[in-house]
């Protein structure tokens, strides 16, 4: 499963994502797939998704 294709992150996957303001330190916040926000089929950083939580980030690891 790569988190820089948008048919491998499903609706209800647990993932782990990487916020904006956590880029630099990479760090991962876990959750599950509420919404894919990315538009395009792949993207180099990973498929931005909002999380059941609320939290908006890119996907980094599939559970």
């Amino acid at each position: 499963m790569d988190p820089t294709v948008r048919s491998d992150v499903a609706i209800g996957a647990a993932v782990a994502v990487v916020q904006k303001q956590d880029q630099a330190s990479g760090k991962l916040t876990e959750g599950v797939v509420k919404r894919i926000l990315t538009k395009s089929s792949h993207h180099p950083h990973g498929i931005k998704v909002m999380l059941e939580s609320g939290i908006v980030g890119r996907v980094k690891e599939i559970k």
